[in-house]
């Protein structure tokens, strides 16, 4: 009889055994599901922050041609004392499209004149130097876009004259912007 009571051991550390292998093959399944859940929520985080950056991409890609449009070069007197400097000044626009291209054309005339007009108001020594001719550039982009019709407030309006007597904050109205992303110089000669 004494069989019997060790075949009765015998089964239980098998069952043992098995529960063992049950639990770790569970528990390598559940591993493996939870790394899997981990590797397939970063591949969309990483989707999703591709998506955004090729969105924030998107509008620099529409403006990867620029549309130029070169003006004929121009001989203008400065307001010097004695009348006797000159400039020549060959201009070229940096415009949004080729739309504003042809309405730029078409108003020719126009913008010539505002040009002229606005040179011939600065001296030699404004000119030469480099905040001179920055300040020029920007001046004819306001002046270009006037005579394109857009609304640009003038310098003095925007209190870059010094002029600081009005200090009351203004309401701004929606303006649309500028066709004329900006002014380049192709020459620039003063005599």
């Amino acid at each position: 009889m004494s069989a019997t009571p060790a075949d009765s051991q015998a089964p239980a550390p098998k069952a043992k055994g098995k529960l063992l292998i049950i639990l770790l093959a569970a528990l390598i399944v559940a591993a493996g599901a939870a790394a899997g859940g981990w590797f397939y929520l970063q591949s969309r985080k990483n989707l999703a922050a591709q998506a955004q950056d090729e969105a924030h991409e998107a509008p620099a890609a529409k403006r990867a041609t620029p549309t130029y449009l070169a003006l004929e070069n121009m001989v203008v007197n400065l307001a010097d004392a004695g009348g006797e400097r000159m400039v020549q000044i060959g201009i070229t626009l940096d415009l949004n499209d080729a739309k504003v291209v042809d309405e730029v054309k078409s108003m020719m005339p126009a913008v010539r004149n505002s040009v002229l007009l606005l040179v011939s108001q600065r001296s030699s020594e404004e000119l030469l130097k480099l905040d001179g001719k920055e300040k020029l550039a920007a001046d004819v982009r306001d002046e270009i876009s006037r005579a394109l019709g857009y609304d640009v407030p003038r310098a003095a309006a925007r209190g870059q004259d010094g002029d600081d007597a009005d200090e009351r904050p203004r309401r701004r109205t929606r303006v649309p912007a500028s066709p004329v992303n900006g002014v380049l110089f192709s020459a620039f000669i003063v005599q």
